[in-house]
């Protein structure tokens, strides 16, 4: 038994303990450093070139790249703040016209389903009434808890803490922008000179991996976009250029996508009685999902390297584990698995 208490064993133990303690604990109220030091290591290449570019030291291109970065997130918070704003007040004004609309299909509805269960015995048609009515009465509910006073508020509350968090990110996202160098001569004066030259090796495939993702995602938002744009031209032409923007945009959204958008719609205009409009806005929903589904794995699997089916799997697992950024973090973590035993780091030549 004395034979596997030694040093290794004990450090490799206590690493695992560590590991694990960060991870339940640290991990969860770490998050705004975690995301500067990857923003850090996300916008180095781009200091290295101002440096480069007009002989700068590392401080002053620093210095000049964050204030770029900063100024371009102030200015799309600002206009997405100030749209959102325009297009609630524009939305209370509507808002009659809206309820009065509502309450025509509402009446409507009511018409058409006396019409349809005229014919039937009286225990049937109060049966379908009451399902209906409990069915619409779950809606208005549903809608009353989700514009509830106490959600509100404790939406309102949590504004505070992503401020600290914002501050936070932006003050260490500078620090580590500044100290990267000296964090990285740190890690590999750390490592022999073979490990060094695999995590050089895995460092450069990671960052070749991140630039192909984010083609990726731009390259399948473009298709989504034009055939959006296309489906819509033949659908409704008034609103197209519009709406096809907007489906371009909530398009990120994983797993449900442009379907937010749509299938809303599309349930209005069959309950409104345009069955047709419904159907052709159904059919684009279900085209859009289709393309993003066959399409998505094949452009990343191609842009990082990696074969459609670990793409899909890494993307799936990492929605189930971690959220909306599991989707982005499954197929790095997949990338990262597979580049650490190109690199030798893991080895798996065992048989069963």
């Amino acid at each position: 038994m004395s034979k596997w208490l030694t040093k290794r064993t004990l450090f490799i133990l206590l690493f695992a303990v560590i590991a694990i303690t960060a991870l339940v604990f640290i991990l969860p109220v770490s998050i705004p450093l975690i995301l500067a030091l990857l923003t850090a290591l996300l916008i180095d290449p781009l200091v290295k070139l101002v440096e480069r570019r007009f002989k700068w030291k590392r401080k002053l291109a620093v210095i000049s790249v964050f204030i770029f970065v900063v100024l371009l997130v102030a200015v799309g918070i600002y206009y997405s703040v100030t749209s959102l704003i325009g297009r609630i007040v524009q939305f209370t004004k509507d808002a009659p016209e809206y309820l009065n609309s509502l309450s025509g299909v509402w009446i409507d509805m009511q018409d058409k389903l006396l019409r349809y269960t005229s014919g039937l015995p009286s225990d049937i048609v109060k049966a379908t009434q009451e399902q209906f009515t409990a069915a619409l009465k779950s809606m208005q509910t549903s809608l009353l808890e989700l514009v509830s006073y106490e959600r509100i508020i404790a939406l309102a509350a949590e504004i505070p803490n992503f401020l600290v968090s914002f501050i936070v990110f932006l003050i260490a996202l500078f620090l580590f922008m500044l100290e990267l160098p000296q964090l990285k001569r740190g890690v590999y004066n750390r490592l022999t000179i073979r490990t060094a030259e695999k995590v050089r090796y895995m460092t450069t495939r990671l960052n070749a991996t991140v630039i192909g993702f984010l083609k990726a995602q731009l390259l399948v938002s473009f298709i989504i976009l034009a055939a959006a744009f296309v489906g819509l031209l033949l659908i409704v032409p008034r609103y197209a250029v519009v709406m096809s923007i907007i489906i371009w945009i909530i398009d990120v959204i994983p797993i449900l996508g442009s379907i937010i958008i749509l299938a809303p719609w599309a349930l209005y205009e069959f309950v409104s009685g345009d069955v047709a409009m419904g159907t052709k806005l159904a059919i684009l929903a279900a085209v859009l999902l289709i393309i993003r589904r066959t399409v998505e794995p094949k452009v990343m699997g191609s842009q990082i390297g990696l074969s459609p089916l670990p793409t899909l799997i890494g993307m799936f697992i990492g929605l189930k584990l971690f959220g909306v950024l599991g989707f982005f973090i499954g197929p790095m973590v997949v990338i990262l698995f597979t580049t650490a035993i190109e690199a030798g780091i893991i080895k798996l030549n065992f048989k069963i």
